[in-house]
């Protein structure tokens, strides 16, 4: 554990708080990289901005093998840090992909350290192992699936899975059990586009009228053909209960020209969109962006093309060690989505991923960066921090734990409207727990004990304990990794 959590190290003793931001006189929020910036890679010399801003040319030079982004960065790139990416990538869950407009932000001076590096291209040299709990698909989305890709676990909201693809691959997906192609050794669920399992999806939100909110995301809605817009947004519309849709994408991030240039999409969008005011229902857009260096003045001008057809777009970051989680970056994230219009809307603390825990941070430093954060500006473009609580209990406020212990890093949360009765575990990485946390998680005989002692505290005796964590219990099955491993519930 040679890496320590500066805001963490203390947790036996108090909290020391973190810098806050700036009181707001340094708008460097309003500082938008513009210019030919791509132009600095040596592959992207000589492309004009007219290519550069092409969606189509973008699509097909996205980075996707190790070869490949040796061959586009040539000099820029020490041949030790390609091939550091080269090893992690054999075992990561999630393949590579790339697109110019990403690797032309990163700063190829510093790729060690650079943000946007961290999120999308891993490195065996900065791979720690996997937290005991950490699963493929640590929110229980399978087993929330009333049909396959159509997630129900809220009364009023589903989650429809329309696709597996994306523009590009975080390798912090939380749907890393079937986004992109087979890698690392999981072979991914198939949520590919088809009629018959769309239909499905349509004829069971047609037959449950408490549903009236509907995310459409997948994989990425940048991706969906421009008739598939109009399909999935006209039959939502065209149930009577349903009020609210939400199309979700990483695209405005990774590549905002596709909003410029890729018009027959765009229209599509925009049809849908008249068609809910039409009926009086919220078509809006949610987009991920993590950090203010992805927030340029093409992503203004795309997110201007929006604003100015009437569509609202909100942001769900999510919370990264190097990457966000320092008051400043924070605060800096939140002013430039405002001011490119955009309404912060989440901050996720990161989910229970595999291959990524050098990204994880605990809930505490969740807690303490949110309390910096609050007061900085205007309420309705203050993020709220949540958990999506593992295993299926939904995003619940970071700080509404029943329990938290900082030696062990296990949080206990309830969700007392989606699941009643069940309690649900967070863990945080074990880099960021003192010596005598990590000492206890490293011997595998205490980890029932570990969330027996969490659950107890959090208000569940044991007879409301699942079977393999009550005192007669058979060899725990708590720690498998698949949909069981964090869903702690009682029977």
């Amino acid at each position: 554990m040679a890496h320590a959590l500066p805001l963490l190290k203390e947790l036996e003793g108090p909290a020391e708080e973190p810098e806050p931001p700036s009181s707001g006189s340094d708008p460097d929020h309003l500082d938008l990289r513009d210019g030919d910036f791509w132009r600095r890679v040596p592959a992207y010399t000589h492309v004009s901005r007219a290519e550069f801003l092409d969606h189509q040319w973008q699509a097909r030079n996205s980075i996707t093998r190790p070869e490949k982004l040796l061959t586009v960065l040539r000099d820029m790139a020490e041949p030790e840090f390609v091939a550091d990416v080269a090893q992690a990538i054999q075992h990561a869950p999630m393949a590579i992909r790339l697109s110019p407009y990403i690797l032309s932000l990163i700063d190829w001076n510093d790729p060690y350290a650079d943000p946007l590096r961290r999120q999308f291209l891993p490195l065996a040299s900065s791979m720690l192992p996997d937290h005991p709990c950490v699963g493929l698909d640590s929110l229980g989305e399978r087993h929330d699936a009333a049909v396959p890709g159509l997630v129900h676990r809220y009364p009023d909201k589903v989650l429809f899975l329309a696709l597996d693809t994306c523009p590009v691959y975080c390798r912090f997906c939380t749907r890393s059990y079937a986004i992109g192609p087979d890698s690392g050794g999981v072979e991914k669920v198939s949520l590919k586009v088809s009629e018959t399992r769309w239909e499905a999806a349509f004829q069971y939100i047609k037959a449950h009228p408490a549903i009236e909110d509907v995310v459409i995301s997948g994989g990425d809605t940048y991706q969906l053909k421009p008739d598939q817009i109009r399909t999935i947004g006209h039959r939502l519309l065209d149930i009577p209960h349903v009020r609210r849709m939400r199309f979700a994408t990483k695209g405005l991030a990774v590549m905002p020209m596709k909003v410029l240039t890729d018009h027959d999409w765009f229209s599509a969008l925009t049809e849908v969109h008249a068609a809910g005011r039409k009926k009086r229902k919220d078509v809006v857009v949610h987009t991920h962006v993590n950090h203010p260096n992805e927030i340029t003045a093409i992503t203004q001008d795309a997110l201007g093309r929006l604003f100015e057809a009437g569509i609202t777009v909100r942001n769900q970051a999510v919370l990264q060690r190097g990457v966000n989680d320092d008051p400043r970056t924070m605060h800096k994230l939140i002013k430039r989505l405002s001011y490119v219009n955009v309404q912060p809307y989440y901050v996720y603390v990161h989910d229970l991923v595999r291959g990524v825990e050098d990204l994880r941070t605990s809930v505490h430093a969740a807690e303490l960066l949110e309390k910096q954060i609050r007061g900085s500006t205007a309420g309705f473009n203050t993020p709220t921090f949540v958990v999506d609580a593992p295993g299926g209990g939904g995003k619940r406020d970071v700080h509404s734990y029943e329990y938290y212990d900082r030696v062990t890093g296990v949080s206990v949360y309830t969700a007392p409207i989606v699941k009643p009765g069940q309690f649900f575990c967070y863990v945080d990485p074990l880099e960021s727990l003192p010596q005598s946390g990590i000492d206890r998680w490293s011997d595998p005989s205490e980890h029932r004990a570990i969330l027996r002692e969490a659950m107890a505290r959090a208000g569940a005796d044991d007879a409301a304990l699942p079977a393999d964590l009550r005192e007669d219990g058979e060899s725990s099955s708590v720690f498998v990794r698949d949909t069981r491993s964090l869903r702690v519930a009682s029977h």
